[in-house]
């Protein structure tokens, strides 16, 4: 996906110059990347559409799945994390993914602090995209990277709604920004990366996103504690229609995600969308296939799950993947991750409240172990006709396994820290009135 393949563009640009200074390659400079109008303009839309996802998206989505005590409190915690997210990524957080690279090996993980602040990027800036020679401005990639970060970080905050204070949401962001999300995203994305070198394929955010956020949720929501009265009193969704707006907004902004991930107005992001389009499509469906033949109503909430579920298996698979396969590995996600929500979750009693680890933990697994299976020619995939099925699964897992240790660890760091700090969880007496009046002193419906 990313600035990984921008750097190999631009080591590509670099070995044709040293050609050209030999003497049979005097007459035959490389010629100068260039930025494409409709590429810039597309990623432009890309990013707009991502920022789409984060607000209102994920603020509607979540917020019509608590009571209505908390609604303002969910929205006022996702915008607000997402506003810090894009400070620190503009402060240090860019130059930590995409930055200049450590001479020692400090770069598998990490990138120098050189660019902090923006430093030397201009408008005449350009980034590198998929094909050589063609660019797009620095500051559009910069922006785009932006909302990956401002999203992730939103995401994990599905399981400690409403009982987690506002100001530990805050700190927690940005430690957990600073010690797992930058590193996980240079791993992934830049050249010099671990995951990159090893062949990882992720197209738009399985590890880095989906299973990075995942996990962490799972992590925060076991050291905060259940809800007050979880699992004896019923908490159901107060407004399942706010969250079906939330989750058409995130579909929609989820093509800016997956196909806005190719960097170009191309056909790899033709591939990327209409794989968003199918593997949604059939996840929908399947959970509420699921839910039928375990007995129950195919319900909106199930289908707006599904929808989910399907979007975030489908996004490290989106450019990696033929439509078919696209459509069987949402399918697969999706009835995996209902069980995840209606059979695991009961069983182990964890609190993690709008299950964010049982659809993006889970999902994203499924989707980056299931790249490396559609990602195969002979399944419809863009493979080579020479790819390695076996090698490439272990390479997937291995990278699996490393988001999830790393995550789990980073994560606990940082809910400690928001703990000492700021006590973290707020008292009994604000969660039963409500986070709304309690921490913002505002109520989201008039009595």
């Amino acid at each position: 996906m990313t600035f990984s393949k921008k750097l190999s563009g631009v080591a590509g640009a670099m070995g044709l110059s040293l050609f050209a200074a030999m003497p049979a390659w005097a007459q035959a400079a490389a010629p100068a990347a260039t930025v494409d109008k409709g590429d810039t303009a597309w990623m432009m839309t890309s990013t707009v559409l991502v920022l789409a996802m984060i607000l209102p998206g994920l603020a509607l989505f979540y917020g019509g799945l608590v009571r209505t005590k908390n609604m303002l409190s969910v929205m006022t915690q996702i915008g607000a994390v997402a506003c810090l997210a894009m400070l620190i990524w503009v402060i240090y957080g860019y130059s930590m993914a995409f930055g200049p690279d450590y001479t020692s090996g400090l770069s598998n993980f990490i990138s120098t602090f050189d660019k902090a602040f923006l430093k030397g990027i201009t408008p005449a800036s350009q980034a590198a995209t998929f094909t050589a020679g063609v660019e797009i401005p620095e500051y559009v990639f910069v922006s785009f990277q932006m909302t990956f970060a401002a999203i992730t970080v939103a995401l994990v905050l599905g399981s400690v709604v409403e009982r987690i204070k506002f100001s530990a949401v805050m700190v927690f962001a940005i430690v957990w920004l600073t010690i797992v999300y930058f590193p996980i995203a240079h791993m992934v994305w830049a050249a010099s990366g671990l995951f990159f070198k090893a062949g990882a394929l992720d197209f738009a955010g399985g590890t880095v996103v989906h299973i990075n956020a995942g996990v962490s949720a799972l992590v925060a929501c076991l050291i905060l504690g259940k809800r007050v009265g979880f699992p004896k009193e019923p908490m159901p969704p107060h407004s399942l229609t706010l969250t079906g707006v939330g989750t058409g907004l995130l579909w929609v902004g989820w093509f800016g995600f997956n196909a806005g991930s190719a960097l170009e107005a191309n056909g790899s992001a033709a591939l990327a969308m209409i794989n968003t389009f199918v593997a949604t499509a059939s996840a929908g469906l399947f959970w509420m296939l699921a839910e039928r033949v375990n007995g129950h109503k195919g319900s909106a909430l199930g289908f707006c799950s599904g929808i989910i579920a399907g979007l975030v298996a489908v996004t490290p698979a989106a450019g990696n993947s033929g439509p078919f396969g696209a459509i069987v590995l949402g399918a697969v996600a999706s009835i995996v991750c209902f069980y995840a929500v209606t059979v695991l979750k009961p069983k182990l009693g964890y609190d993690d409240s709008l299950d964010a680890f049982g659809i993006h933990g889970i999902g994203g697994m499924i989707g980056a172990i299931g790249t490396a299976i559609v990602y195969s020619p002979s399944l419809g995939g863009p493979g080579a006709a020479d790819y390695d099925m076996g090698a490439k699964l272990v390479v997937q897992i291995e990278a699996v396994l490393t988001t999830i240790v790393w995550a789990s660890i980073g994560t606990a760091i940082a809910i400690f820290i928001a703990k000492a700090v700021t006590g973290l969880r707020v008292s009994k007496e604000v969660e039963l009135e409500g986070l709304d009046l309690g921490e913002h002193g505002e109520r989201a419906y008039n009595p």
